[in-house]
């Protein structure tokens, strides 16, 4: 059985909580709609007065325009250009993406390429990407020719100018591993500029939050149980002003000849991880980080992953299968923060 990407595998939220029956809290409000290939939900704090049709134009506005520079599916992208472009010269871009590109760079290095924005076409390979399903792994012989289009060490950003440029033609980049955390920040940073101080905003399940809710308590953020026939809770956080970002094996993957095979590609080795590492959540205060830390955590596993997040200090909550049980590890910063 092969589940089909949903956006991204996140953990989230009590937000039904929020919006049943319209019992929200005065000046409480909501908005929703669809964004980069997936939804988007505001839930904010402000006057009854605040002029709702004005903030979601602005927030389609934000996500839109992140769109237009980082998507891999609008063929009218900054990003999309750069994808087609069989040049090895620099190519001119606009500073968000270029910075976007180099703080992948710099990810990819602080987790020993465990993030990489260059693995696109393995990904497609095993039919995680935007093309055909696929019932079966792929060859080796396959699984080496699209390896060598990948890796960190082709790509080059100069933000100074800004310029990025690729050393193999036949390179792509993917932002889609931080993208949305990086949107999510932008919608943030939109909604201060607008004097509104108090919201969640929740992106294709990745979520920035700030302030409190409308009758002053912290707003709720549920870690979901890793379970691909539904949906439960695992247990419920509040995490402040930070941002939150899951990433989990259990919604994207197939099976052949009773082995499964997760859409969390190990860039290191072309293949899909085999650990038992199910899901892992993490809290920053920065989205598009939280997002590639989240992904990495998840590809290097419940042993190397921790390492990582204990060298780096991140916060950090593993959910790693146990037989046929789920047992929960949790980084030195994230326990500290949280409990166990």
């Amino acid at each position: 059985m092969k589940h089909r990407r949903t956006g991204f595998l996140l953990a989230f939220l009590l937000l039904q909580t929020l919006a049943a029956c319209g019992d929200r809290g005065p000046g409480e409000f909501q908005l929703k709609g669809p964004a980069m290939g997936t939804t988007f939900t505001v839930t904010l704090v402000a006057a009854n007065d605040v002029d709702l049709e004005h903030l979601r134009f602005a927030i389609h506005s934000v996500l839109d325009d992140a769109d237009r520079r980082m998507s891999t599916y609008r063929e009218d992208s900054e990003l999309a250009r750069f994808n087609r472009s069989r040049s090895t010269d620099w190519l001119a871009v606009s500073r968000e993406l270029c910075d976007a590109v180099h703080l992948a760079l710099e990810i990819g290095k602080l987790t020993s390429g465990a993030f990489d924005i260059t693995v696109g076409p393995v990904v497609d390979l095993w039919g995680f990407g935007p093309g055909e399903a696929v019932t079966s792994p792929p060859s080796d012989d396959d699984i080496q020719l699209e390896r060598m289009k990948t890796g960190l060490e082709n790509v080059e950003a100069d933000c100074e100018n800004p310029a990025i440029r690729k050393a193999r033609p036949d390179l792509r980049i993917d932002l889609s591993g931080f993208g949305k955390g990086r949107a999510a920040d932008e919608v943030g940073f939109l909604l201060q500029e607008q004097g509104i101080f108090n919201f969640l905003v929740e992106i294709g399940g990745d979520l920035r939050v700030q302030g409190r809710k409308a009758n002053g308590q912290e707003w709720n953020i549920a870690i979901e149980t890793p379970d691909s026939q539904g949906r439960a809770i695992e247990r419920v956080i509040q995490v402040g002003q930070n941002f939150v970002a899951t990433s989990g094996d259990y919604r994207n993957f197939f099976e052949h000849d009773g082995n499964r095979y997760s859409h969390t590609i190990d860039p290191r080795t072309a293949r899909p991880v085999t650990h038992d590492l199910a899901s892992v959540t993490v809290v920053f205060d920065n989205g598009a980080i939280a997002d590639a830390y989240a992904t990495a955590l998840m590809v290097l596993g419940p042993d190397a992953g921790m390492m990582l997040a204990e060298r780096l200090g991140i916060d950090a909550y593993f959910l790693v299968r146990d037989g046929e049980s789920l047992s929960a590890r949790s980084s030195g910063t994230f326990e500290a923060r949280f409990g166990l």
